[in-house]
């Protein structure tokens, strides 16, 4: 995508210590600091810094631990566990660290019996769904990870919101140099997004959103006060209902309308499952098929105005390589801020800027 937004390389190494002591600064452990910020630069590098899960969001948590809405010293507590299963409270705690921590645990469980599944309830945010897929790529194991959300998606027929964004991401390894990555919402677009065309001065697509009186528009200024639409109409909002019911109804968290209704207890619920690619075949072999699968979509012919078929994670992965090139490109109004934010935080870490992103899309 095209961006007429300034943006500011930043150098990595020195993005990742800001970000780690920032959360320190916070109140978090320095381990959990480390998961944070290395999670929230994965994201700043694989997508769209409209979509709002880069490092921006360590602003959101100062605000959020400040108005006691996050507990950064919340701790982690298994409830039941089994075999392959088990339920986690994250108690109000880092939504990012708690996703972080139990898929670890479902893969563990995966490595001991072939798959494993943790669902965690009382969290809060958990960032990018790609983030806690990929996880499991290290391990030898498919990742699958979803959360409910804040009701910002309306029900079909409906012009209010009753169910979230929903997002899953499911991570797979190639032999392609990169994994097949899926990670959607199950909006086809977030607020954030409809602030980046808001800021560029464009009109966004007509299945986006709906204004306050329930109608479609192509206005991001109209459509930040509405409702969101689900991908594929009707389809969308189903699989975003059955979403609350894996994650919030399933593990007697909040769901639909409850999550983020109480700032003071966010109440939202996520699903991790990892599944261990060597219970069914050998690692190297399951890789080769998943090229051969990938070339089998790759070869098919093209549609008008198209130049080529990619794979899920194909985009984002040629987006990192691009992206890391030249040090992480940094929205200014982020940059800024963030800079900002260091000095109310007292922090000695400084970002180190390597000049403007000159490139014409992200």
């Amino acid at each position: 995508m095209t961006t007429t937004i300034a943006m500011t390389n930043v150098d990595r190494d020195s993005l990742r210590a800001f970000v780690s002591d920032g959360f320190e600064a916070l109140g978090l452990t320095a381990e959990d600091a480390g998961i944070f910020a290395d999670a929230l630069i994965f994201s700043e590098l694989r997508f769209h810094p409209g979509q709002g899960q880069g490092v921006m969001r360590l602003r959101r948590y100062q605000q959020r631990i400040g108005n006691g809405e996050v507990d950064p010293r919340a701790g982690w507590s298994v409830v039941k566990e089994g075999p392959a299963l088990a339920l986690v409270d994250a108690h109000n705690g880092i939504g990012t660290v708690a996703a972080a921590k139990a898929m670890r645990l479902a893969i563990k469980k995966a490595k001991e019996g072939g798959i494993g599944t943790v669902i965690v309830r009382n969290s809060t945010h958990y960032g990018s769904s790609a983030v806690h897929a990929c996880q499991a790529l290290d391990h030898g194991c498919i990742g699958i990870a979803y959360t409910n959300a804040g009701p910002e998606m309306a029900p079909w027929g409906g012009r209010e919101g009753a169910v979230g964004t929903n997002p899953w991401s499911i991570a797979a390894p190639t032999d392609m140099g990169f994994p097949a990555v899926l990670d959607i919402a199950i909006t086809t677009a977030g607020k954030g997004m409809m602030n980046w065309f808001l800021r560029e001065g464009k009109k966004m697509p007509l299945d986006w959103a709906l204004t306050p009186d329930g109608l479609e528009t192509d206005d991001p200024g109209a459509a930040m006060k509405g409702a969101l639409l689900g991908i594929g109409g009707h389809k969308g909002y189903g699989l975003a209902f059955m979403t609350d019911v894996l994650t919030g109804v399933l593990s007697g968290s909040g769901y639909g309308l409850m999550p983020y209704a109480d700032p003071k207890k966010l109440d939202v619920s996520h699903s991790f499952t990892a599944i261990d690619i060597s219970w069914f075949m050998e690692p190297e072999e399951f890789n080769r098929r998943m090229g051969d699968f990938a070339q089998m979509a790759k070869s098919r012919a093209l549609r008008p105005g198209f130049d080529e078929i990619l794979i899920p994670g194909e985009q984002e992965a040629r987006r990192v390589a691009r992206k890391s090139a030249n040090g992480v490109p940094i929205d200014n109004a982020v940059l800024a801020d963030l800079n900002l934010l260091g000095g109310e935080l007292g922090l000695t870490t400084s970002l180190q800027e390597l000049g403007p992103y000159r490139e014409d899309r992200l």
